[in-house]
């Protein structure tokens, strides 16, 4: 999603990790809101935190799945889509209002307002704070990138996605998530 106007500036991180608020996220000492979410990037959200979340129950791998978490990467506060953490990190973590850094694997659904350089920069972001996976879903186009470190693959219609590094053994039919 793309960030709409700055609402506040000069907010400290500390500040802004200790109590942040819904839907906003902390670029560069500003807090900006994000916006641009449409039906199908909810429906696609809903799917993958359902997906990934009934995976890691029913294979016994454990952890959480969130949506909109807020995440200390090493520069901002963001809140991607969907999360995921193992049981390790989330016994770690706790209840903290902002996880001090980002979640292991991790989903951003491109809205139309998005500008496709800043969900890279965005993805390498996450990979750069300690994610190792990152998924880029593309609603209208219905193509779903993984990006990690070493790899980046494309998947489209027709074909069944997996997760590279992170809940091994999880896959979905793209038609399944997108359609």
């Amino acid at each position: 999603m793309i960030m709409a106007a700055v609402l506040s500036e000069n907010v400290s991180l500390e500040d802004f990790m200790a109590n942040p608020p819904d839907d906003m996220e902390w670029v560069d000492g500003q807090i900006a809101e994000k916006n641009g979410m449409t039906v199908k990037h909810s429906r696609i959200q809903s799917r993958l935190d359902r997906s990934w979340g009934n995976y890691k129950d029913s294979s016994g791998q454990g952890g959480e799945v969130y949506t909109e978490v807020p995440c200390h990467t090493n520069r901002r506060v963001r809140r991607p889509d969907v999360a995921y953490l193992p049981s390790e990190l989330v016994a770690e973590y706790g209840d903290v209002p902002t996880f001090p850094q980002s979640p292991l694997l991790v989903a951003e659904i491109v809205s139309p307002t998005d500008i496709a350089e800043e969900i890279f920069l965005k993805a390498q972001e996450y990979l750069d704070s300690g994610c190792l996976e990152v998924w880029i879903v593309f609603p209208e186009s219905r193509w779903i990138l993984i990006m990690t470190q070493t790899q980046k693959l494309a998947f489209n219609l027709g074909v069944i996605v997996s997760t590279q590094l992170v809940l091994p053994g999880f896959s979905v039919a793209v038609d399944e998530l997108l359609a």
